[in-house]
């Protein structure tokens, strides 16, 4: 187990201001490797002058929300709000600050934004130390490593932690693993969905958390009466029922995953894990490799924690795909 108090590194990908004033380009020449975010958005419908002008009414929140439940697969009660990160911020005040435990490594700001809560926050590597705690956190799949948990394995997981949340932010590709299509079994879990990842919209800021009606209704409180935009609602009604984009880009980025591993077994480099969003690799040197990806314009992620992992998301077209492959090619030791 970890305690970590220091807050100071909560880093993150996708900041190509950073690339650019120690590398140098226009932002247009640069591929943003760093996230797990889709290349290929969802097409944006014309939006309403009235989503512009006018307030999120309750009918359309609640229209919005009925979609999300259907796409999702859930009997569970939806609160919305301006992306995962929004839920996970509010996170920590659902109830009162005590022992919370988050499966690490992953994604920084869980165990970030509880501590800033109050919530005594303790970092484990297996599933079996958050037995006990008040709050228990899980990234499922997880962001860097694609570790998975089957639906059955976390249930039995709730019954001994107070509060379960799990992240299931790069769930959309593997929807077998999610909980939310049981959740109404389930009192004390809190599921949440990211709409940007999956859609490539992360602009738009929406996110999903799911679960028991008195969890949600805590969490609705706290997200306020607005929580996400007119355009943000009416882009989401649409792209949340289009199966047919959806199961296209489901294809097209596990297609796109398998021929990142190759081009990265090729370079010499060796798979540790990842979703169809994003790969995680080991390399003898990360810096050496993130420096070396960067001088042909590609951002990657490396993370201070193993200075051997770097994580790759998917190029968005053929041009994208051909530099990186000479990119990598160039980091071959």
């Amino acid at each position: 187990m970890r305690q970590q108090d220091d807050l100071s590194k909560r880093d993150h990908g996708g900041n190509l201001d950073a690339a650019m004033r120690t590398y140098g380009g226009r932002l247009e020449q640069w591929a943003d490797l760093s996230t797990g975010i889709n290349p290929v958005p969802y097409p944006v419908p014309q939006i309403s002058a009235d989503a512009w002008a006018a307030l999120p009414r309750k009918s359309d929140m609640q229209h919005l929300l009925g979609i999300a439940a259907k796409a999702y697969n859930t009997k569970a009660s939806l609160a919305a709000f301006a992306g995962a990160q929004g839920a996970i911020q509010a996170m920590g005040f659902i109830q009162q600050a005590g022992n919370a435990r988050v499966l690490s490594p992953t994604y920084n700001e869980h165990a970030a934004a509880l501590r800033t809560c109050g919530w005594s926050v303790t970092e484990v590597t297996l599933l079996e130390e958050l037995y006990g705690a008040g709050l228990a956190v899980v990234v499922n799949p997880n962001n860097p490593d694609g570790a998975c948990y089957a639906p059955e394995t976390l249930r039995e997981l709730a019954r001994k932690v107070g509060l379960l949340v799990v992240d299931e932010s790069f769930v959309d590709v593997q929807e077998e693993l999610s909980l939310a299509p049981v959740l109404d079994q389930l009192k004390n879990v809190i599921v949440l969905r990211s709409f940007g990842k999956f859609y490539g919209l992360a602009g738009v800021r929406l996110g999903f958390a799911l679960g028991d009606e008195a969890l949600i209704e805590r969490l609705r409180d706290l997200s306020g009466p607005w929580p996400v935009s007119g355009p943000a609602v009416e882009i989401a009604c649409v792209a949340l029922a289009d199966r047919v984009w959806k199961a296209r880009t489901i294809e097209r980025l596990t297609r796109d995953a398998k021929h990142l591993d190759a081009l990265a077994l090729k370079a010499g480099w060796s798979f540790v894990g990842g979703a169809a969003l994003f790969r995680t690799y080991e390399t003898p040197d990360a810096a050496l490799a993130k420096k070396t990806l960067a001088q042909q314009r590609i951002w990657s992620r490396i993370f201070p924690y193993n200075t051997r992992w770097i994580r790759l998301g998917l190029a968005r077209d053929a041009a994208q795909w051909k530099v990186l492959e000479i990119a990598l090619g160039a980091s071959r030791p």
